[in-house]
């Protein structure tokens, strides 16, 4: 069949789609386009009208059943704010001079995508692709030039197979609804991933993603094993069609800069029937410099089934100037083991018997969301965060135990600042084990913990921001001479545009803190699968024409 501008033709997804466990709501015909002989620019430099957009995007996509005229949002549609602002986690970037989207397509069927793609290079608009919105510089849903939003939210089957345990999810879905999902089929069966439920599966996969279950299982990408993309010709690809060097990128390397991941497949990991956790608190009158400096020395080393976060946060109350850390921890085992565990590693932190829980494993995800003992599971299904807050974050790692003196320092600063509250993550484990160049995230052995950086403020206003931006720069300033060097290394999904963005060929001032030497290879990937560079934003993977005989990309 043919149509103006490009050349269809009706197939189903990969043949072995069923066996696949590919959710339902993909295996209906899908139009694989072909736009091979669209010309890069676009047909005008004129922003089209809506009626011609509308026009474009019902040419091109199918079936009937699903018209994708249901679920385009232009402005003047009443759902246009409602859709728009449900997915903005960053208070910051709904303002009322935050530039907005020409339009919102929600799609319900991987053809809307298609056509999304299609009408968009032919009018030169950019593409900004959001799942859950978490991402903390809002780059999935804002830009200073002419764009669309494809908001992924009503895209979210989870397709759970106990019996080859692994699962197909599409990328918007939460990861609260996939641990639902999960813990209804089994109670042995889990998936390592966030911590936080309303979490977006798209972007969280697609950036690494990383959780309480890592130094067991590795990040969430280390698990995945295969994907649906559609890529910048609308073809609709599985790993075996995509090649290995695609299926590689997307995994940790950003899947917005390649194209528009619809669903992926991972691996379910095994969980005893029972965890267990504690959570604790200490302030500096009580010694916690000194477990903190202990907590460095064993977090990376201990045993790999337990993970054990510190959360530092400044008090400043009227009568008391202090920094306290808050303990929490997930392990794989039952809690005379881990008692026993603590008061061999860390006696310092004062763990007793009663503080260690035992639950299922499920029923510590809602634990680690800082729901009560008890909250019914059904919690997990509710996609929206408790409440919205402005933010800004930042991360680092460390590869080094900072001393007494320096921990202290660092408390200190905080108390001085007021606001930033520091996370430490332990490494260690399993991703000791994973070679940095199996997948784009390549922060692994020699790394005792990440850290990131949190500032958030209820205040409206750029006086505001500005004030809270500031803070947590001057601490992330501060902390230079504790944390990795050459490059100094951050993790992708805090994503963080003072890393640097994207012009005047700047890339690699941002793109080798996060990716190290991965960023290269990303970059020839991006030049082959998207040459024109059509998905691209701030911190996108960059094209380039030429690389240098090492295999280096020149004229970043």
């Amino acid at each position: 069949m043919e149509m103006p501008g490009c050349f269809f033709c009706f197939r189903h997804l990969p043949p072995n789609a069923i066996s696949m466990g590919i959710p339902n709501s993909l295996l209906i015909p899908v139009l694989t386009t072909f736009l091979l002989i669209l010309p890069s620019m676009a047909v005008s430099d004129q922003i089209p009208s809506h009626q011609t957009l509308l026009k474009c995007l019902s040419d091109h996509s199918a079936p009937s059943s699903s018209p994708i005229s249901e679920v385009i949002f232009f402005p003047d549609n009443p759902s246009y704010s409602p859709v728009l602002n449900s997915y903005i986690r960053n208070l910051r970037f709904a303002s009322p001079t935050t530039p907005k989207p020409l339009f919102i397509v929600a799609p319900t069927h991987v053809s809307h995508i298609q056509a999304t793609i299609l009408c968009c290079r032919i009018h030169a608009l950019e593409i900004r692709i959001r799942s859950g919105g978490h991402d903390y510089d809002g780059l999935s849903y804002v830009s200073d030039s002419t764009f669309v939003i494809l908001d992924m939210f009503n895209l979210r089957s989870v397709a759970v197979d106990i019996e080859d345990e692994s699962a197909w999810v599409d990328s918007g879905a939460t990861l609260g609804e996939v641990y639902f999902k999960i813990a209804e089929k089994s109670k042995i069966h889990g998936f390592p991933a966030g911590v936080c439920p309303t979490v977006g599966v798209g972007g969280h996969l697609s950036g690494a993603g990383y959780g309480n279950l890592m130094r067991k299982f590795g990040v969430s990408v280390d698990n995945v094993v295969d994907a649906l993309i559609v890529d910048v010709n609308g073809r609709v690809l599985d790993r075996a069609s995509m090649g290995e060097d695609l299926f590689w990128a997307i995994r940790g390397g950003g899947g917005a800069s390649f194209g528009v991941i619809v669903s992926w497949k991972f691996k379910l990991v095994p969980l005893p029937e029972t965890v267990t956790v504690f959570r604790t608190e200490k302030t500096m009158e009580e010694g916690v410099v000194d477990i903190l400096y202990k907590w460095q020395e064993i977090a990376d080393k201990i045993d790999e089934n337990l993970f054990i976060r510190v959360v530092i946060l400044p008090v400043n109350k009227k009568a008391l100037k202090t920094a306290k850390a808050k303990f929490i921890s997930l392990f794989l085992g039952n809690a005379q083991k881990l008692f026993a565990l603590m008061s061999k590693k860390l006696p310092e932190l004062g763990i007793k018997v009663e503080d260690c829980i035992e639950m299922s494993w499920i029923d510590s995800v809602l634990f680690w969301s800082n729901y009560p003992i008890g909250t019914p599971l059904n919690v997990l299904l509710e996609r929206q965060p408790k409440s919205e807050k402005f933010l800004k974050k930042k991360s680092d790692y460390v590869q080094e135990p900072i001393s007494k003196a320096d921990l202290e320092g660092m408390m200190r600063k905080m108390i001085e600042l007021k606001r930033p509250a520091l996370t430490f993550n332990p490494y260690g484990g399993k991703m000791s084990q994973i070679p940095e160049t199996e997948t784009p995230f390549p922060h692994r052995a020699g790394n005792k913990y990440k850290i990131q950086y949190s500032v958030t403020w209820k205040e409206e206003g750029d006086e505001a921001a500005d004030k809270n931006v500031e803070l947590i720069r001057e601490m992330y300033e501060y902390m230079t001479p504790y944390v990795s060097k050459s490059p100094r290394s951050a993790y992708l999904n805090y994503r963080d545009v003072d890393l640097g963005v994207n012009g005047n060929g700047h890339a690699s001032s941002w793109g080798r803190k996060y990716f190290k030497g991965n960023f290269d290879r990303l970059v020839k990937v991006k030049s082959m699968v998207d040459p024109d560079n059509f998905f691209r934003y701030e911190q996108s993977i960059p094209c380039v024409e030429a690389f240098d005989s090492n295999g280096r990309a020149e004229s970043l």
